[in-house]
């Protein structure tokens, strides 16, 4: 009896002195991280962005469907064109041989530029960037006609292998005249500030014009050879159209434009326009 109460005893022991060794051996607890609290972001206000402090936002380019289609005619017998002078310069062969101001083809008058007159809302405030192109090639300008976003500069390059001059004038204003020396490198200059017509000519060889035309928006093109022109792009509204042409004057039209539904146009020239131009 004594020896089972003994042994007894002694398991109790054993025990007790096993029992912090088992504590010793448990890895502590981490206490618990206290949860962390997601900043709110403040409730967008009425017209801001997403991103950071909003910038000054430019104007936004107008975005419209509109399309205007039409013709130019020519009304009656379109007046004879002159023969150039004979030109020794071998750089000028292929040129015309006739005086280009006015050219009829079916009765469809080639050359005329078209355009949206005024402002159009909406329409970038700041010209292209890139420049318009005037080409001297066969001693002829190429194009001879065509439009430009008022501010926008003008290059002049040199095709041919002879010396050119390009002389600008507004009116009977010269604005600049610069040499071209065969195959030379491109001249830029920027359009006139107060005018909407910058004139080109040549010196060196009398025949050669061409113009180009400044309009406030970019709503503008050149009828080809059939008379034909397309302004594409332009918000729905009612605006005036003109009808330019270097020696018969102007003519214009009233076009409303609706979204997917292309409007239409037409103007007609005759040979009383120059008379009444002079």
């Amino acid at each position: 009896m004594k020896l089972r109460l003994f042994g007894l005893s002694m398991v109790g022991v054993a025990g007790l002195l096993a029992l912090p060794a088992c504590k010793k051996e448990e890895a502590p607890t981490p206490p618990a991280a206290a949860p962390t609290r997601e900043a709110t972001p403040p409730a967008p206000t009425a017209g801001a962005g997403t991103g950071e402090a909003a910038a000054p936002s430019a104007p936004a380019a107008p975005a419209g469907n509109g399309v205007v289609k039409g013709t130019v005619s020519f009304t009656g017998t379109p007046p004879a064109m002159a023969d150039l002078a004979p030109s020794a310069d071998p750089a000028c062969d292929g040129r015309p041989e006739k005086e280009q101001s006015v050219l009829v083809k079916d009765g469809k008058l080639q050359n005329v530029l078209v355009r949206v007159k005024g402002p159009v809302a909406g329409a970038p405030s700041a010209p292209p960037s890139e420049p318009v192109v005037v080409d001297q090639s066969k001693c002829t300008y190429v194009p001879r006609v065509q439009g430009a976003v008022a501010g926008q500069q003008v290059v002049f390059k040199n095709s041919d292998g002879t010396l050119h001059n390009v002389r600008g004038v507004v009116g009977n204003r010269p604005l600049f005249n610069v040499a071209q020396p065969p195959s030379g490198a491109p001249v830029q200059k920027p359009l006139p500030a107060d005018a909407e017509v910058l004139r080109l000519k040549c010196d060196v060889h009398p025949w050669m014009a061409a113009y180009v035309v400044s309009n406030p928006n970019p709503y503008f093109t050149t009828t080809g050879a059939d008379g034909s022109f397309t302004l594409t792009g332009l918000p729905a509204g009612t605006y005036t159209l003109e009808a330019w042409h270097e020696t018969l004057g102007t003519k214009t039209a009233e076009v409303t434009v609706k979204d997917g539904a292309p409007a239409e146009a037409t103007f007609a020239f005759a040979a009383t326009d120059a008379q009444a131009k002079q």
